[in-house]
This record gives structure tokens, sequence and C-alpha cells, in this order.
């Protein structure tokens, strides 16, 4: 099944903020729509072809979204600006689900893989737009070291630990909370983390925000405690492409986008992709994003090169890291005109082009190269590297990080 703008069939329809109305909500809004028999039985169905909007108010939408097998209940929260600009965000996985964005002639289309309901998620891996921790990327040979005790994980990914185990954050119904302030429209997702989950040490308080501002970007706020020193990653895993994605039709690939990187370092990695230690420069090679280059443009070249790598899954050493919230990586697609930037309190950024993404049902149907990852983080296997930016949380300390995503059109 492809991934799609999601169509949701759902029951009771509820609207925060703004006073609007249901009904406005339905006809009014353009994203909703429902014939007179489907607003008797309170079914909403989601359009999945693109439209022109007109001004918005800003508002949240609240509908069910699935079951887990353990009978807890999800729900979808649609967020909509001022200027029609729209996520949506499930707290399954605090995940964002879709990402309604216009071109330059104003046509709003999905730019991010998601699917339509939980049950989908539930039986797909790929992590699409979850939230991963307790800590994102890989751990080498699922293990590390603090204050003298050895502490081991799962094994999930070749030799390595991967995104925090065989049930990450991507995986835990969060609690949530809408947020209507000064910085935007928004959710407020918290999870508790027990001492020992997945192998990791301390019970955990979590808390990530989503905020859609007036001026069509998504910022992303992560704040966590701890009782007891632990290691902790988090990073938002959403797959883009700018093209835009429209049910029934096929995905047009991200190798024609064309991204910037400010960044003058990439880690240098092994053959299960676990860094070497080193810093090596990307001036002249193909992870040299310094200027504009196309993202297929030297993709071939380098899938020839050490470890045979099936396309970039790189982590860049972001530039500037001491300005506060750097920009990190910028990216445009010359057809639609949609241009994304990346900003980040994190010192890497992992560049993923969706190498695993096979058409397979575990990839939701989703072919290679059909979308790319910009997933701001610390850099892999940090708890084994202790030159490394530090990943140890201590009790009193608050871990923070920010990271945001500036929409606009050329």
């Amino acid at each position: 099944m492809k991934s799609r703008i999601p169509v949701v069939a759902t029951g009771l329809l509820i609207v925060i903020g703004s006073g609007v109305k249901a009904e406005d909500n339905i006809v009014r809004h353009g994203f909703s729509t429902s014939t007179r028999a489907e607003k008797q039985t309170g079914i909403q169905v989601a359009l999945t072809a693109p439209f022109q909007r007109g001004p918005a108010r800003t508002k949240i939408v609240k509908t069910p979204f699935g079951i887990t097998k353990e009978g807890r209940k999800s729900t979808l929260f649609t967020c909509t600006n001022q200027q029609g600009f729209e996520i949506q965000l499930t707290n399954y996985g605090a995940t964002l689900v879709s990402v309604l964005a216009p071109d330059r002639n104003g046509k709003f289309q999905n730019v991010t893989l998601g699917f339509s309901d939980l049950k989908s998620y539930l039986q797909h891996s790929a992590f699409f737009g979850c939230v991963v921790g307790r800590y994102a990327n890989r751990i080498a040979k699922g293990r590390f070291t603090l204050d003298g005790q050895q502490y081991g994980l799962a094994i999930n990914n070749g030799p390595n630990h991967l995104h925090g185990g065989m049930r990450g954050f991507n995986q835990a119904i969060w609690n949530a909370e809408t947020m209507e302030n000064e910085q935007g429209v928004g959710v407020k997702f918290s999870y508790f983390s027990r001492d020992k989950e997945e192998g990791y040490p301390g019970n955990l308080r979590v808390q990530v925000v989503y905020y859609l501002s007036s001026d069509n970007a998504i910022r992303i706020e992560y704040t966590a405690e701890t009782d007891q020193a632990t290691v902790i990653n988090l990073t938002n895993h959403a797959y883009w492409n700018l093209r835009g994605i429209e049910s029934g039709k096929p995905v047009v690939d991200i190798l024609d986008h064309e991204l910037t990187l400010y960044s003058d370092y990439y880690l240098e990695v092994d053959d299960t992709l676990i860094p070497t230690g080193m810093l090596s420069a990307v001036k002249g090679s193909v992870m040299d994003f310094t200027t504009a280059h196309r993202i297929g443009e030297r993709i071939a070249v380098l899938k020839q090169g050490p470890n045979n790598p099936r396309g970039y899954d790189h982590c860049f050493v972001v530039r500037d890291q001491n300005s506060g919230l750097p920009l990190a990586a910028r990216v445009k697609d010359g057809v639609s005109g949609r241009v994304m930037e990346v900003l980040t309190s994190q010192p890497g950024m992992l560049f993923y082009t969706g190498n695993f993404l096979d058409g397979s049902e575990g990839g939701g149907g989703n072919k290679q190269h059909e979308a790319f990852c910009l997933e701001t983080q610390h850099y892999p296997d940090s708890p084994n590297q202790p030159e490394f930016p530090t990943t140890i949380l201590k009790p009193g300390e608050t871990y923070q990080q920010k990271t945001v995503h500036k929409f606009s059109v050329k």
C-alpha cells in the first residue's frame, strides 16, 4: 500500500479553538468534506486530491485514529494555521502523519510519507514521521558503559542497536495536550519511559511539542529529565518528498531535489554504519553539498564507493553549532517550487535517501529514493565514543533541543 494523504473515517469530530463550528470545518476548511449522509452518521472523510485554499482560521481538529492490540486509543490531531497550511499528528509514536504545503501556484499537497490509520502504522516498520528514542540511530553491538556499569540493549540492526530497540518510543502511545499560543498551534506529547525499558537505565520523563506557526514553520521542541544517569538522543524521522504525494498516483523520486547542507564534515562509518571516530572533510567529494546539488547527481558514484552503500545514510556535522539555532539544510524541488529549510540546535544531521524502501509492505509500498530524511540528532554511537559531544543525561539536568522546518516557495 502506498503512503498517502490520510483518508480518515471517524466518529466524533471535535474542533478546538477560534470558535469554529463543526460545519465550518467540514465545508469551509477544504481539507475535510462530508455528504449529507456522512454528516448524519458522524463520518468525516479527508480528501486526498490537491486543491486551492482560501484564508483559514487557526484551529485544531481531534479525531479517533485507531486502537492498539492492548486496547489503547490513538488520536489524530489536525492543526491548521491562518494560511491553510496543515499538519497532522498522532499520539502513537508522537508521529507527524502528514504535512499539506502549497506549491508556487498555491496548490496544497502532502509532502511527507505516512499512513491513513493506526492499523497501518502497526503493520509497518519504516519509522515514518515518528519520534525515535530513547536513542536515535545506532549503538555499536547494542551495549555501552556508564558510570562503570555496562548496559545491554536489543540487537535489531545487523550487529547493532537501532532507534531505541524492539519497542522504542515510536511504538508508544503518548499523552497529548493541544496548545495554542503566540508560537502557533500544536500538540504537546509526553511519555514516561521506565527504568530498564529496552535496557536503558533510569526513569525518563519526555516531552515533545510540535508547533505550527503562522509563517508555515513546524517547530519541534524536545525536553527530558531522568532520576538516574542515562543516555538520550531524540529525533523526528519524517520522510520528505517536496514534489507532493497524491493518492492513486505514482510517487516521483527525490533524486532531482536540490540539497544544500551547511556542513563541512561528515562522520566516516564502517560497513555496519557505526562511526569510526574520524571526521572527513566533504570538500570535493560526493558528500559535498555546501553548494546546491541534485540529490541524485552523484549517488551512482557513492554506491560504488567503500562498503557499497545503497545511497546516502551519513551523519553530517552541523556548522555554526554555537549560534543557537543554525541553518543546517535547505532543500528545493524545482517543479513545485517548494522549499524546506531545517534549523537545529543539534550537533549532527543524518541525511538518508530512503535506501531500504523496497516497495514492500514494510515500507508502505514505497520504493527506494522516493523520500529523504534529515534527522537532526547527536552522533551515532556517542555513548561509546567519548570524543563525540556527550549524550549523557544526569539527575537534575534537563535535556533540551529544538528543530524547525520552514516552508516557502520559489
